[in-house]
């Protein structure tokens, strides 16, 4: 059994795509995911499981059936974790966590396709990339980003984001 992270995408967000991490958990339960844990409420499950791979197509098809709606989920190992935090090379430029956001890829050749995006970068928007990962830096709004857009519209669904906020509290979550 391998440890987890499952970051799924476009739940809890609004009003549609509910799903209550208790059931979240339960559901990886039923799949044969041991010790599920999640963070927060917006779909970040760590539990042990047969693969990453296995992970997110087993919980793709078990939301479809519980839930009632598709919900892409990126999977990668828990081991990938320090390496990601590590290799962030904005932390430093970044004075608020919310804004400083992470791109998990199921697909990093996704992420490499927007290698010229990294030139759009302003005195107050940055994009560097990383081989597992993006990361994203706007002091002023997320919502309003230009370039965010750009790499959200060449990505689509082979990515999802969570601030650094988040990011450093799986992290902590995987130290218990």
């Amino acid at each position: 059994m391998e440890h987890c992270i499952a970051l799924i995408r476009g739940i809890n967000v609004g009003k549609a795509k509910r799903i209550a991490m208790a059931d979240l958990r339960q559901l990886a339960a039923e799949l044969g995911g041991q010790d599920a844990v999640t963070v927060l409420n917006s779909g970040n499950l760590l539990c042990r499981y047969t693969s990453a791979a296995a992970l997110a197509a087993d919980l793709e098809a078990g939301i479809a059936a519980r839930f009632g709606f598709s919900a892409r989920v990126i999977t990668l190992g828990a081991d990938a974790l320090p390496a990601i935090i590590a290799g962030n090379p904005l932390r430093d430029i970044a004075s608020n966590p919310s804004r400083l956001l992470v791109a998990f890829s199921a697909a990093p050749a996704a992420l490499q396709a927007c290698h010229d995006l990294t030139e759009r970068q302003t005195g107050t928007e940055r994009l560097a990339l990383g081989s597992h990962a993006a990361y994203f830096w706007s002091a002023d709004s997320i919502l309003d980003s230009k370039l965010l857009q750009a790499f959200n519209q060449r990505t689509g669904d082979s990515v999802t984001t969570r601030n650094w906020a988040t990011v450093l509290k799986l992290q902590q979550a995987l130290a218990r």
